[in-house]
């Protein structure tokens, strides 16, 4: 599995010059998404729905409204 492309813009032309706040999203060959972002499993876990799950090896993570905003144009419809 290997990263293909970017999705959005980068966390530069988003303002991020110092490189403490970068949340990305990548697209990798087999069509899934990687995703960078602030680690929140603690924090949201007891606020999932009660139909959604999170497997032991699964963590939630957080990025901004920015980044998947700025992604929207670059994520496929099918």
């Amino acid at each position: 599995m290997k990263i293909v492309r970017r999705v959005g813009v980068s966390p530069r032309e988003r303002g991020s010059t110092t490189g403490q706040t970068c949340p990305d999203i990548f697209e990798l060959s087999n069509g899934d998404f990687a995703v960078i972002g602030r680690e929140a499993t603690a924090e949201l876990d007891h606020e999932l729905p009660s139909d959604a799950a999170r497997a032991d090896y699964e963590r939630i993570v957080v990025i901004t409204r920015e980044t998947l905003v700025r992604a929207k144009c670059d994520i496929p419809d099918a």
